[in-house]
């Protein structure tokens, strides 16, 4: 990835971090950390990675998205608004009765939003059969689906896994976002996952293990899965719960918590720091 490209989706991942923080501050309620952690990938798929089209949201021809880990809408609806689906000024609407952006998505109310998610383990699923008509359709669209680690602990996953391998779904891509951190605390003591890797090779996946908060990591993973055939693709994304604000990362504590004023004021500013800093401010 050449040294413009870069910086720009390092800019827009910020901006989809400053509409987290605005989200979930006027909402009073919602999820930041796994937002937070996520930021860089729904930025590299909406800006670098799918074939979408913001005028023409339900074009037969797109590329489709299914957020399974659904609680982390905050970060998806930074990068739609960012993208242009709706304007920014939505955000500060989200979670409240009557509004477009609602605590999980919805894809009757929401332009961008292929599959309505929030119960953990069920969008996976969703975006499977989504691939399978593709299959069926001879259709050229991809299908991109992300998980949470935490999730992966539900079994109707597995079934998912089993089903795509089964059918050797290669135009689907599955994104795990390996934090680390559930909201009961740390995964690996909750109902320890790994090696996730092993587990989706199992099921028939080919599967890559990356930095999910680096972008020239998350394009090597997406070119490799563009170039898997007969295999569906798994990316294993480590990232850091709460990236980009100091005193949320690595906190299991901000996994579903708003923060106050003095909290989302500070978030802020260290968010706009870095915009500052790449001329974007």
């Amino acid at each position: 990835m050449d040294v413009q490209k870069r910086k720009e989706l390092q800019i827009t991942a910020e901006k989809v971090r400053r509409c987290i923080l605005e989200g979930v501050f006027h909402a009073k309620s919602g999820h930041p950390g796994g937002s937070l952690s996520s930021a860089e990938i729904f930025t590299y798929l909406y800006f670098q990675e799918m074939r979408i089209d913001p005028q023409n949201p339900r074009s037969p021809d797109r590329d489709r998205f299914v957020l399974s880990k659904g609680h982390c809408a905050p970060g998806w609806y930074g990068a739609l608004a960012q993208r242009g689906y709706f304007d920014v000024s939505e955000l500060q609407k989200l979670r409240h009765i009557g509004a477009m952006l609602q605590g999980h998505p919805d894809m009757k109310g929401t332009p961008g939003v292929d599959m309505s998610t929030g119960s953990l383990g069920q969008g996976i699923s969703a975006a499977v059969g989504m691939a399978m008509a593709g299959k069926m359709d001879k259709a050229s669209y991809r299908v991109y689906t992300l998980l949470g680690d935490g999730e992966i602990e539900e079994g109707q996953v597995w079934e998912a896994a089993m089903f795509a391998g089964h059918h050797a779904l290669d135009n689907l891509c599955v994104l795990v976002d390996f934090n680390g951190l559930q909201i009961d605390g740390p995964v690996a003591e909750v109902a320890g996952p790994e090696p996730i890797d092993k587990k989706f090779e199992a099921f028939g996946f080919e599967t890559i293990t990356i930095d999910g908060n680096d972008f020239d990591e998350i394009e090597k993973a997406m070119e490799a899965a563009k170039a898997c055939k007969g295999k569906p693709f798994a990316i294993i994304a480590k990232t850091i719960k709460g990236k980009g604000v100091s005193f949320m990362e690595n906190q299991a504590g901000w996994h579903g918590k708003a923060p106050n004023r003095e909290e989302y004021e500070a978030a802020v500013k260290e968010v706009e720091s870095r915009l500052e800093a790449f001329g974007a401010l």
